[in-house]
Formats: C-alpha cells, structure tokens, sequence
C-alpha cells in the first residue's frame, strides 16, 4: 500500500483571503506531500507497510527507533485533520450540543477562545492547538512538533496548525492574528460536531 496526499475537501482558493491559495499550495502541495513521500520511504518492504495511518501511528509511538516514521505519519494525519478543521465562511460560535458542552467546560465560548489562542499562540516554536474530549470532557491542549491526542487516548474535534509553515505566507510572524482569524472566519464547527464521541 502507498500513502497517499490526501486532497483538500474544498478548493485551494477557497478560503482566501483568509488563507491565500499560495499559502496552501506550499503547506498542503510541498509541506504535507512531503510527509507522505518520506512515509513511503520509510515503510517500504517493513512489517508496518499498508497497515492503516492510525496504526503506524500507534505503532511507531511506542518504539523508540520509529521516530522517523511516527513524525511523518503524524503529521501527514494532523496535516489532513487541519485542513478539515477549516471550512469556506466558517469562524464563530458553534451550536447545538457542542456549543453546551463549550459552555459548560470553559464557561462561555469567548472564555474556550480565549483559551485555545493562548494555547496556539503560547507554543513554543512548531506544534498544535487542539480541542479534544478526554475521558468525556472538553479540554484544549497543545503538543510539540509532530505529537498528537490520538496516541494519548483523546478525542480532536478541531486543531490549529502553528507551525510557521502553516502561516508565514499569509501573516508573516503574526501567530496571534492567524489564529484569531482561524476562529473568527475559518473554523468548521461542524466538522468538530462530527467528531463528537457516540
């Protein structure tokens, strides 16, 4: 089996001008293709190959000397999570049962995005800010580089993607301006209702 670039679920000019088409024609044509083509290096002809994303992933995470594949195969899943994460004529508040479960774990939505900006913009150097449900409850986390909250037993419902790739282009060394038009015009909230535990 070869991994391959997943494609975006809109158009590369979709989003402008919030996030340019140049932008994701670098992050999701260079950036994220590149994962997959180091992926499929790495997994050639081994015991791993073909199994599915997820499991490599889990995999890889366990042993030491996979380092190298967990980074690739990580990021090529968070990559394809993020585009997800984003949606033409998105931003603002949610609804229905994730605007509740929102409001009851951070008290309102302003307190959640003032929180999840702190956490995107308060990374250090590359990573991720991701809204996840641990152990039934919401909760914002960050992880380094490549890690993700699928190998510690969590839920995303939605991610930011801060490393500088993701937002150079478009915004120069503004993380915060980023993020804040990320939850002001591009978040998908209902792709997060979807991911919502049965």
């Amino acid at each position: 089996m070869t991994y391959e670039l997943p494609p975006l679920p809109y158009a590369d000019t979709a989003l402008e001008p919030i996030y340019s088409a140049k932008t994701i024609s670098f992050h999701h044509g260079k950036h994220h293709k590149a994962y997959v083509d180091n992926l499929n290096k790495l997994v050639a002809n081994t015991r791993i190959d073909g199994l599915s994303l997820e499991s490599v992933i889990d995999i890889a995470a366990k042993n030491a000397e996979m380092t190298g594949v967990f980074n690739n195969a990580a990021q090529i899943w968070n990559h394809t999570f993020f585009w997800n994460s984003m949606k033409p004529d998105g931003g603002g508040k949610p609804s229905g049962a994730l605007a509740k479960m929102i409001d009851e774990a951070f008290g309102s939505y302003e307190k959640f995005a003032e929180q999840f900006k702190a956490a995107a913009v308060g990374r250090f150097g590359s990573g991720w800010a991701w809204l996840v449900v641990d152990g039934g409850a919401l909760k914002i986390v960050s992880t380094p580089n490549a890690e993700t909250p699928i190998t510690k037993g969590q839920t995303p419902l939605i991610t930011v993607d801060v490393w500088e790739h993701a937002y150079y282009l478009d915004y120069q060394n503004r993380r915060p301006d980023f993020v804040q038009a990320f939850l002001d015009k591009l978040v998908n909230w209902d792709f997060a209702a979807a991911n919502l535990p049965k």
